[in-house]
């Protein structure tokens, strides 16, 4: 009876630090911006997306929800903090869309299956950053008014760094899927 016990806290911890991690990762990425045209990039939705694939939909969306909460409490993991503030008036911002957006992408891509077809890879990841960017205008839309240029505002700037992550992430899970499909099997 004692081992079930200890295996069952060795199993807590392994998924307390898979999320610690994969969480801090996921504020890295939203700190380095990268020089890109027409607006800087950073590779959040990249982080986001493999968050998924590598740890399935419940794992993926538990890390991405982990690091909301982080910048909801106040830490400063989101992309414009602190210059643009914290907690929870930052995230109810313009960018509050996009931010859950990333939870729902991550899952997304975390139900689907990879394997060496990198077209199909390719789709399923569009498939799955465009609910981010989905919602993203639609909480845009509705804080700042539809009568603006949503679509110029909230999605244009990013669509050429988004095919680059994108194009990307689908030649490493194409190359590797069969690693990332046990691994996504050992959680």
């Amino acid at each position: 009876m004692e081992s079930v016990k200890n295996l069952k806290h060795v199993k807590i911890l392994k998924y307390f630090l898979i999320i610690l991690v994969s969480s801090t990762l996921l504020a890295i990425s939203a700190k380095l911006k990268i020089p890109f045209y027409p607006v800087p990039m950073t590779m959040q939705t990249f982080i986001v997306l493999l968050i998924g694939v590598c740890f399935g939909w419940k794992l993926g969306g538990t890390i991405i929800t982990f690091y909301l909460l982080e910048g909801i409490i106040g830490l400063p993991v989101f992309s414009g903090t602190p210059e643009k503030g914290l907690g929870i008036v930052y995230f109810v911002g313009p960018t509050m869309g996009y931010l859950l957006g990333f939870v729902f992408a991550g899952m997304l891509s975390g139900i689907f299956k990879f394997n060496k077809n990198i077209i199909l890879n390719f789709l399923k990841l569009v498939c799955s950053v465009s609910i981010i960017y989905i919602l993203g205008i639609v909480w845009l839309g509705t804080l700042i008014g539809w009568d603006k240029p949503i679509i110029n505002l909230g999605v244009t700037p990013f669509l050429l760094a988004e095919l680059f992550k994108i194009s990307l992430l689908t030649v490493i899970i194409t190359l590797f899927s069969d690693k990332l499909s046990n691994l996504k099997n050992w959680f």
